[in-house]
């Protein structure tokens, strides 16, 4: 069964205080998702496996480790998952990033594929795919599986806030996939918002509500 991690670091949980106060602006949530996303993927990387080196400096030849060629991918999830992008690249420059937009199908609610791009060698990354809220897990599981699809094999889900509802779907669906959260939530109310939640992250990163 994947791990669900909840980072309890004081310089998160403080960015997350501001995050979910309704009078934050647009650009202030905008910064801080990044923000957050910056120091999560700090954590959510912990288990990059690193190599020894050696190294001259200007003094004297050093003894170094860096990461032992790992090839590693961000997917967000369209459109909210965007707003974690920068944040994360600033950390990792090389990382390659794909792309999954999915709507909801009025008819049967399953989510549906409306864009998908990957890197071409995506089966070889270690995936974190990033949306800010893990709300019913109907859209990450999918996306999940359809980056699966493409035979990548090591994927984690990265969200700023998760319920209970979203966590359990993932893990029924994606046992393989370990989930990191800033805070773990109580409830979705009965329009699928996470309670007490930040309200709809994607208007409140584009300033659309």
């Amino acid at each position: 069964m994947g791990k669900v991690h909840v980072f309890d670091h004081p310089l998160i949980q403080h960015k997350l205080s501001i995050l979910r106060d309704k009078a934050t602006s647009v650009k202030e949530f905008r910064e801080l998702i990044s923000e957050i996303a910056m120091l999560m993927c700090y954590e959510a990387t912990r288990d990059l496996p690193l190599e020894d080196i050696s190294v001259e400096t200007p003094v004297a030849m050093a003894k170094c480790r860096r990461i032992a060629g790992k090839k590693l991918a961000v997917v967000p999830i369209l459109r909210a998952g965007l707003g974690m992008v920068d944040g994360m690249v600033s950390m990792m420059p090389n990382v390659k990033v794909g792309h999954v937009g999915l709507y909801r199908d009025p008819a049967t609610l399953d989510p549906v594929k409306y864009y998908f791009k990957m890197p071409p060698d995506i089966a070889e990354r270690d995936v974190i795919v990033v949306d800010p809220m893990l709300a019913t897990g109907g859209s990450a599981s999918a996306a999940i599986t359809f980056i699966k699809e493409t035979g990548a094999a090591h994927i984690k889900l990265m969200s700023i806030i998760g319920a209970p509802e979203g966590v359990e779907r993932m893990q029924a669906d994606h046992p393989d996939v370990d989930i990191y959260v800033a805070a773990l939530d109580d409830h979705l109310n009965d329009h699928g918002y996470i309670v007490p939640g930040l309200g709809d992250a994607g208007d409140r990163i584009f300033g659309t509500k």
